[in-house]
């Protein structure tokens, strides 16, 4: 499979890094003022570039400094685990349960979205009562509210809906928040850790419409992926890139395994990988293989770097551009720990 840093198979008991808080704390001391100034010169470009939608020249300026002292020494530095056939007791020995990590359920959501629907019931109970609304009218009423239901659902596959309740969830559901918040900077970090560009983030639903125009459109991190199009298209997709792609998918579920004990969003991820899979002809015990070695490569790999990922997240919060987020995580991390 992809190209590998670890060239034996050590005892997954051994796998699980500590970060060094000394080491952490001195980052700032072992970049000189010049480094940093070049790095957020560059950086300014590849927003410039990004804002543009001139994807390949932001490529290449990050490809440019990749891996330099006073470059980007994260893009695509990561440590990766040995690619081969992991067991689910190997998994075990490493903290990971994955029918925790791999079964969403988003809870906060949904009991949202049964509040309200207990609520308009409850109001159109009201209007009934207080208007003196015929048992006809009221039935009208109901089919008007189905039929607008099912309008959304076929125009904009529940855009609208979607929207309500996220924005719901973001203005009152400080768990809510902060969730979509680690989802998405557990995206942003694995995808630069292993070569691949952000293109830009959005946390909530509104934003997204905001920036897109579109209400098929649903918040996320999106990535400069026209070499994986690209290989798709000509249908034949490298084990690289597939490595790539599958630890990204699950980097989002697998920040909220590790911070919260479960995972509530990224099914959808989660049904990308396994579309993904299935449409290059894998076997169901090599489509296993190889979600569980991405989860194992990707749950290690966010452990290690846990301090970036939560400087990543604050910065996402504060509405960081992508340059500034790439700067975080290249402050956030020691060379010693990639």
């Amino acid at each position: 499979m992809g190209s590998l840093l670890f060239h034996s198979q050590p005892n997954l008991q051994t796998l699980t890094i500590k970060i060094s808080s000394q080491l952490e704390n001195n980052i700032s001391t072992t970049k000189s003022p010049k480094s940093h100034t070049l790095r957020a010169k560059v950086l300014q470009q590849v927003d410039t570039s990004l804002e543009q939608g001139n994807e390949r020249e932001a490529l290449a300026l990050v490809k440019d400094l990749q891996g330099k002292p006073n470059g980007l020494r994260c893009f695509g530095s990561a440590r990766q685990v040995p690619q081969r056939l992991y067991t689910l007791d190997e998994l075990k020995l490493n903290g990971i349960d994955t029918l925790s990590l791999l079964s969403p359920q988003d809870l906060t959501l949904g009991s949202i979205e049964r509040n309200l629907q207990i609520g308009v019931g409850l109001g159109g109970f009201c209007a009934w009562r207080l208007l003196g609304l015929s048992p006809q009218e009221l039935l009208v009423l109901v089919l008007g509210v189905l039929f607008l239901g099912s309008v959304d659902s076929i125009a904009f596959n529940g855009g609208v809906g979607n929207l309500v309740l996220d924005t719901i969830g973001h203005t009152f559901s400080k768990k809510y928040h902060n969730r979509v918040v680690q989802h998405e900077a557990g995206h942003f970090l694995i995808a630069y850790l292993l070569g691949v560009l952000p293109r830009g983030y959005t946390l909530t639903s509104l934003e997204a419409l905001q920036k897109e125009g579109s209400l098929n459109v649903q918040a996320g991190t999106a990535f400069v992926d026209f070499e994986f199009l690209e290989e798709v298209n000509a249908g034949k997709v490298s084990s690289k890139m597939l490595d790539r792609f599958s630890c990204i998918a699950l980097a989002g579920v697998a920040t909220e395994y590790l911070l919260f004990g479960c995972s509530e969003g990224g099914l959808a991820d989660i049904y990308k990988l396994d579309s993904l899979l299935k449409s290059l002809g894998f076997t169901q015990k090599k489509a296993d293989s190889q979600v569980r070695w991405a989860v194992l490569n990707t749950i290690i790999l966010l452990r290690r770097h846990e301090g970036a990922r939560s400087k990543l997240a604050d910065a996402m919060s504060s509405g960081k551009c992508v340059g500034s987020c790439i700067d975080t995580i290249e402050e956030a991390i020691d060379t010693t720990d990639l």
